[in-house]
Order: C-alpha cells, then sequence, then structure tokens
C-alpha cells in the first residue's frame, strides 16, 4: 500500500511538520511519564484507526520496555488490571477527549476530576496537548493513508 502523499517532498508541508515534530518533542520531554504517554498515543491512534500510529507508538513503547501484555490490553484498558490508577485516568481523558463527536458533552467532569487526581497541572496540560497532537497527527495519516509495518523505533529521534 502506497501513501497517498509523501509529506517528506512537500516543502509546505516539510515545513508545518517541523512544528509538529518540535510539539512532540515538547510532550516527550513533559513530566507526563513516558509510559503514560506512550499508552495514551496508542489508544488515541486505536480509536482513530491510524495504522501508522498504532505501528509507531507500539513499536516506541517496546523498545522502551513496555510489556506486551499492557500493549496488547490498552484496546480494553477498562476491563485490563495491568493499568495504575493515573494510566486508567488519563487513558479515560484520552478516550474522552478523542471522541468529542461521539458524546455531545465532550471530556465530563467525572473524567477529569479522576485525571486532576493523579497528574498536576503541567501533567494534564501534557497530556490534553498530548490528546489533541495525536488527534492531529492521526487525520494526517489516515487521509492519506500512510501504511503501517516499517516503522523502526526510534526512527524520528
Amino acid at each position: 500500500m502506497d501513501a497517498r502523499l509523501n509529506y517528506f517532498a512537500s516543502p509546505t508541508a516539510g515545513k508545518a511538520l517541523r512544528h509538529f515534530m518540535a510539539m512532540g518533542k515538547a510532550l516527550k520531554d513533559s513530566p507526563l511519564p513516558a509510559a503514560t504517554q506512550e499508552l495514551v498515543a496508542l489508544r488515541v491512534s486505536q480509536i482513530n484507526g491510524c495504522a501508522a500510529c498504532v505501528d509507531m507508538h507500539t513499536k516506541e513503547a517496546a523498545a522502551a520496555g513496555e510489556t506486551s501484555v499492557r500493549l496488547n490490553l490498552v484496546a480494553v484498558w477498562r476491563e485490563a488490571t495491568v493499568f495504575t490508577a493515573a494510566e486508567r485516568a488519563a487513558l479515560e481523558l484520552a478516550e474522552e477527549g478523542t471522541r468529542v463527536a461521539d458524546a455531545s458533552r465532550g471530556v465530563g467532569d467525572e473524567a477529569w476530576a479522576r485525571a486532576a487526581e493523579h497528574h498536576d497541572e503541567e501533567q494534564l496540560a501534557a497530556l490534553v496537548i498530548l490528546v489533541s497532537f495525536m488527534n492531529a497527527v492521526n487525520r494526517l495519516n489516515v487521509i492519506t493513508r500512510q501504511p503501517a509495518g516499517t516503522y523502526e523505533a526510534g526512527q524520528f529521534h
């Protein structure tokens, strides 16, 4: 499968994507735990059907030491016992923040309160920006049908 558009060959996309890469780096350097970041990025990408991002974040998480059990259970995190309360709260906020069209209320007060119970204000800021960032990147990839399977951990670092 070939992508509809090669972002790296487009001067306009190249300029814009440099800003996306800088945002990704800022998020990586944030106080939100790295494991939580990868789990959230993976879950948002699963919801949005972004194969390229599922490929990337699964491999990045595994390279960082994440277990296959936890990675395989991200899609069913509500029923899984392998996630901490803080990770579960982040995954809940990520789902509600991603499914805004499915839920008229967007992120509910209960989900926000659970996230705030486990994350300080800087971590919450990073979490909100990460969810928004991943939704944007997912759309860039889904619209252009970016293929999955060839990503190598660390490729964009």
